[in-house]
C-alpha cells in the first residue's frame, strides 16, 4: 500500500475507533465499556458494545462486583447483530475499543473479519495471539 492510502486508512481506522468509543457508552457495565464496529466495503455494517442479553436486567455486574457469565462482549454482539441481517461479515475490518478475549477471537475467526484495529489490549493477549496465527491482520492504534 502507498504511503498516501495508508495515511487515508489510518485516518479511517481512528474515526471508526473513535465511533466505537462512542459506541461503547452505551454500555450499563460499571466495570468496563466496550465497543464494536463493522465495517465491509467502507460500510458499517454492524456495532455492538458490552452488555446483557435481551430481555435481562441492564446491570452486568454481581453484588461482589463481578461481571455476571452471561455479558455478551461488544464484538460478540457485533457478530450476532449481522447473522440476523442480510450482511455478512467475510473480509470485513472489526473496530474495538479493547482487544478481542479468546473466546471472542474464534467468533471473530469464523465471521471471516480479515482485520481487527484495537485502541486497549486486553490484558489476557491469547486471543490476540490466535488471531494473528490464524493470518488476521492485527493493529493497536493507542492514540
Amino acid at each position: 500500500m502507498k504511503e498516501k492510502e495508508q495515511q487515508k486508512q489510518l485516518r479511517y481506522d481512528k474515526a471508526y475507533l473513535k465511533m466505537a468509543e462512542s459506541w461503547s457508552a452505551l454500555s450499563h457495565c460499571s466495570r468496563r465499556q466496550v465497543g464494536a464496529i463493522i465495517v465491509k466495503d467502507d460500510m458499517i455494517i454492524s456495532d455492538g458494545y458490552n452488555g446483557t442479553p435481551a430481555g435481562f436486567d441492564n446491570c452486568c455486574e454481581n453484588e461482589q462486583g463481578e461481571t455476571e457469565w452471561y455479558v455478551l462482549h461488544a464484538e460478540a454482539n457485533a457478530i450476532l447483530k449481522v447473522a440476523k441481517s442480510t450482511n455478512n461479515s467475510r473480509d470485513a475490518i472489526l473496530y474495538l475499543t479493547l482487544s478481542p478475549c479468546k473466546d471472542c477471537s474464534k467468533l471473530v475467526l469464523q465471521a471471516g473479519i480479515k482485520k481487527v484495529v484495537f485502541k486497549e489490549l486486553y490484558k489476557d493477549t491469547s486471543g490476540v495471539d490466535f488471531l494473528k496465527s490464524a493470518g488476521i491482520e492485527i493493529i493497536q492504534i493507542a492514540d
